[in-house]
């Protein structure tokens, strides 16, 4: 045990406090800084941004931290070899910065939908029509085979490091952003379903984060993702029949 705490302690400790500061806000802050809003200012636009960039924190981290040790240890054998190494915290930034790259698009596409009235003040979908479209999008994409090569990839991130080791900051930085474009890929459409549940519905904000949990680390998460894809199907069907 106090080997480990000397080998993964620093890392697992920063990640956990990243979380924990993320999941206080949600649950606590969130509804607050984040009132209805009828006419956008740029400020509403930037504060949507970092609710945003705060929740891809605390809905992929924990699903991250097995490859954050898995840095953590290649780095420790490196050190004992005297061989390059580089701190994690370089590579979790890099991960980081694929997130809040999408979270900047993903707040532009919820502005343009609150401008076009498919989303209420209160951040959920006014549009059956829409909710039926993006569901059923959202299975299409968990079948495809783009979702099965980047979740295999979340689940066996051994490749990255073995194939795309870099030396330096830099080099972290963009080995924790390639890792993090396979989780987005990974996991992009089912963020965006939170257009339909509800933005800063935090019961369903909980279910996805442990879905993504499930579909990354424990066993068939492939073919539990697959499963997950034909019931949206089907549930986007069934907003065209009601």
């Amino acid at each position: 045990m106090a080997n480990w705490l000397r080998q993964y302690g620093f890392t697992a400790a920063s990640v956990f406090l990243l979380l924990a500061l993320s999941w206080y806000y949600m649950v606590y802050l969130m509804t607050m800084n984040m009132a209805p809003v009828e006419s956008w200012s740029y400020y509403d636009i930037f504060a949507l941004f970092v609710m945003w960039s705060i929740m891809m924190v605390g809905m992929m981290l924990p699903s991250a931290l097995p490859v954050l040790m898995l840095v953590q240890r290649t780095n420790q054998q490196r050190k004992r070899r005297e061989t390059p190494y580089t701190k994690v915290i370089y590579f979790l930034l890099g991960y980081l910065i694929a997130w809040v790259t999408y979270c900047v698009l993903i707040t532009a596409i919820q502005w343009w939908l609150h401008e076009l009235a498919i989303l209420s003040p209160m951040m959920s979908s006014q549009s059956t029509y829409f909710n039926g479209v993006l569901l059923i999008a959202a299975g299409l994409y968990q079948l495809s085979s783009f979702k099965e090569r980047c979740l295999r990839v979340c689940r066996s991130p051994l490749s990255i490091i073995t194939s795309h080791w870099q030396e330096g900051q830099w080099g972290a930085i963009s080995m924790g952003f390639k890792h993090g474009q396979y989780c987005l890929g990974c996991c992009w459409i089912l963020m965006a379903l939170l257009f339909v549940v509800g933005v800063m519905n935090l019961h369903w904000i909980v279910v996805f984060t442990l879905w993504i949990l499930v579909e990354k680390l424990m066993p068939y998460g492939v073919i539990l993702g697959k499963v997950l894809g034909g019931l949206l199907i089907i549930t986007g069907f069934a907003y065209f029949a009601s």
